[in-house]
């Protein structure tokens, strides 16, 4: 049996039907067209990131973060056909693994630190490299545990753990997975919480920033110009010399008062 042969029934395993089924070749068609749409909306986020400077604090350094590895997941699902069982087809499932988990990290930080800043008020700037060590250290470990056991293999449409070894499935993937969108659900019901709480307190949660371009918006739309009375205070007018007015006709330089500390700009001829 050629090479051919056993990709073909590799793609088809998903089934457990013949090679001729073509339902595979659709999946693999949707796995690549939905890849190549997530790798263009990567490239396209990198390029505003990177036109618009937003790499500077922690929270935007975290999303740049996110988006290198979905582009890097992408890659995994544009990668090609199935690979018959060998380390080509275990690559591509430790690339797959990894990168998946990486996102879904990133994903989970994101929120962790929304929820320290604004829950909890704690400034996060100091986790930053253990948020980089859980990001890319929990993946290594979550995509290498199967490799070192030897389960990695083909896996219907694309190479994953095999179908003999299921229970690593849901231990390595989908248990962690769901469990980590329950905790993400429940982070960002207490966000909403506290920030509609505060909304309604007299703290509040006033952007100097924001009321600066609400009130220019205003000053353009509305005339909010207003005449009051002056009110002057006592002014005492004292002069060094007295001067006739008519002396210099063409002197436009009138001194209301006059003290030893002040010195008047040379106007010129």
């Amino acid at each position: 049996m050629d090479s051919r042969s056993l990709i073909n029934e590799s793609r088809c395993m998903f089934f457990n039907s013949s090679s001729k089924d073509n339902r595979c070749a659709v999946i693999l068609s949707v796995k690549r067209a939905t890849g190549t749409f997530s790798l263009l909306g990567c490239v396209f986020m990198l390029f505003v990131i990177w036109l618009l400077r937003r790499y500077q604090s922690l929270a935007q350094k975290m999303i740049l973060s996110l988006t290198v590895a979905a582009f890097f997941d992408s890659v995994a699902y544009v990668m090609g056909e199935t690979h018959p069982k060998g380390s080509l087809c275990n690559f591509q499932a430790w690339w797959l693994t990894y990168f998946d988990w990486s996102a879904l990290a990133w994903v989970c930080l994101i929120t962790l630190n929304l929820y320290l800043n604004l829950v909890r008020e704690i400034s996060t700037n100091r986790y930053e490299k253990f948020y980089h060590l859980m990001a890319w250290g929990v993946p290594l470990v979550m995509a290498s545990l199967p490799l070192l056991k030897g389960y990695y293999g083909p896996a219907g449409a694309w190479c994953w753990i095999t179908d003999d070894h299921v229970a690593w499935r849901f231990g390595i993937w989908y248990v962690p997975l769901f469990s980590l969108i329950f905790l993400m659900i429940c982070c960002y019901a207490r966000i909403i919480c506290v920030a509609n709480n505060r909304m309604q307190s007299w703290r509040g949660t006033f952007n100097p920033e924001r009321e600066r371009r609400k009130l220019a918006l205003q000053s353009r739309l509305c005339d909010r110009t207003r005449i009051g009375e002056y009110y002057p205070g006592a002014v005492r007018y004292t002069q060094a010399d007295l001067i006739d007015p008519s002396d210099d006709d063409d002197d436009d330089t009138n001194v209301l008062f006059y003290s030893p500390d002040m010195t008047l700009k040379d106007r010129g001829p």
